[in-house]
């Protein structure tokens, strides 16, 4: 994310939107959300000034074993920079290393209703998958949300289904906040990208693919190694016929020629030409063989990169710095705003 410099109008570009997006250091991207996000990623950055952290105060409402969140962590920054996030044309960064978020989070929480907080569906789900353990970081996490979204004063949030209504409450805070002190954050439009394939489970492919799957076999991680990835697709539920075709009724088949498709570029019809006369096994070979080769090279950058200590690092802490920068300005004028002395 870049700041203006002292030009003339004439001179001075258009600015580019900002659009901003944080992952939590739980569990390697699926293949579903490669296909439907991550690989857009390197892209956006010619569109947009973007900033992705990593939320790793976020994942403390649930238990943590410490090492392996700052193992984790880590492994979640290099994988955003293996999947194209250049730390040089994007603001790329760990959560808890700007101490602005918590600042903003507690200040964002006074000016947020209980009863908006305990409408939040994801509250509801979480205490009930963690009953032993419904602290009020996960009652309040949405108002950290909420500041982790404004202080870098984003155009855009891209939004899943399950966080529409933390963007939604976010919109809430930004005008029940101006209302009350003027234009201090700028509004957050949710960024709905253009409807992508939906990637469905190996092994129930009426299910969504999912990190959380409990069956190995049902999900591809971007990590996986090349064998692994070729077990997995030969073990894919296909159905009794052996005609690669797409129609209702071959849940299977279908998700297979659309993650075929995806990577290949080619229609339905031109997959069943292609396959026309040959079994399901030659079909699940050439699927594997396709994903096999778009995720080895952000596999081996990731490997990369976790042996490249000094290096990540080095990006993950001028990250923080540029962070805390640019969101000390919002910081500021917010304290000023409230009455805290500055």
């Amino acid at each position: 994310m870049s700041d203006s410099t002292n030009v003339t109008n004439e001179q001075k570009p258009e600015r580019k939107k900002v659009l901003l997006s944080g992952i939590q250091p739980t569990g390697t991207f699926t293949l579903g959300n490669y296909i439907g996000a991550v690989r857009n990623w390197e892209k956006l950055q010619d569109e947009y000034d973007c900033a992705y952290f990593i939320a790793d105060l976020h994942s403390l409402t649930v238990r943590q074993e410490p090492a392996d969140l700052r193992k984790h962590s880590k492994e979640a920054f290099a994988l955003l920079l293996a999947c194209g996030i250049d730390p040089e044309r994007s603001l790329a960064f760990i959560q808890s290393h700007v101490h602005t978020h918590a600042e903003l989070g507690w200040i964002l929480s006074c000016y947020t209703q209980f009863g908006e907080l305990s409408r939040m569906t994801q509250f509801k789900d979480k205490s009930a998958q963690h009953s032993d353990n419904v602290n009020a970081g996960l009652f309040d996490y949405p108002a950290l949300m909420a500041a982790d979204i404004l202080l870098y004063q984003p155009d855009y949030v891209p939004t899943g289904a399950d966080q529409k209504q933390h963007i939604e409450l976010t919109r809430t805070i930004v005008n029940r906040f101006n209302n009350l002190y003027g234009e201090v954050f700028r509004m957050p439009e949710p960024y709905i990208p253009e409807a992508g394939a939906k990637i469905m489970s190996l092994q129930e492919p009426t299910k969504k693919m999912s990190k959380s799957d409990e069956n190995p076999n049902a999900t591809i991680s971007i990590l996986d190694n090349p064998d692994v990835i070729m077990a997995k697709f030969k073990r894919a539920v296909t159905d009794s016929e052996t005609e690669v075709v797409f129609r209702e009724g071959k849940d299977g088949i279908n998700n297979l020629m659309t993650i075929y498709s995806v990577f290949t570029g080619e229609t339905f019809d031109q997959i069943q030409k292609d396959f026309e006369g040959k079994g399901y096994g030659d079909f699940k070979k050439a699927v594997g063989t396709v994903v096999v080769d778009a995720l080895t090279p952000v596999r081996e950058e990731f490997n990369r990169l976790l042996k490249d200590k000094k290096y990540l690092e080095e990006c993950y802490k001028k990250g923080a710095e540029t962070a805390t920068y640019i969101s000390n300005k919002t910081l500021s004028k917010v304290k000023k705003k409230v009455g805290l002395i500055v």
